[in-house]
């Protein structure tokens, strides 16, 4: 998982930025998954990461995730991602309750938005 841009290429051969905070946001989602009930779901509302130190190729990520605060229908993780020697990343990431339907109505009002007359 390196850093690399579609229309650029590899920028780097180290673990990238992007793929840290998709760890800990899946880190996140395994800890509130046995808790929801069975017409609820959670998606991400926001991600505040900082990135402390490089990992290069081949070294083993491990990203960990606490529950700190549920608050509504907010509920907020504590994150931090560590390799062989250190922390590399710490921060919070925010997902926010929501039923089923309600997200499924969502999804289909903004696939017909997509799909409509343009501008």
């Amino acid at each position: 998982m390196l850093a690399t841009f579609e229309e650029l290429g590899p920028v780097h051969p180290l673990y990238s930025t992007w793929s840290m905070v998709r760890h800990m946001e899946l880190a996140c989602r395994k800890i509130i998954l046995p808790y929801l009930e069975p017409d609820e779901d959670a998606v991400g509302y926001s991600v505040h990461v900082t990135h402390l130190a490089s990992t290069g190729v081949g070294d083993r990520v491990t990203a960990r995730a606490r529950l700190v605060q549920i608050e509504g229908r907010r509920i907020v993780c504590a994150v931090e991602a560590h390799n062989s020697r250190e922390k590399i990343g710490e921060g919070t990431q925010v997902q926010m309750l929501v039923r089923k339907e309600r997200l499924a109505e969502h999804i289909r009002a903004v696939t017909a938005r997509r799909s409509g007359p343009g501008p």
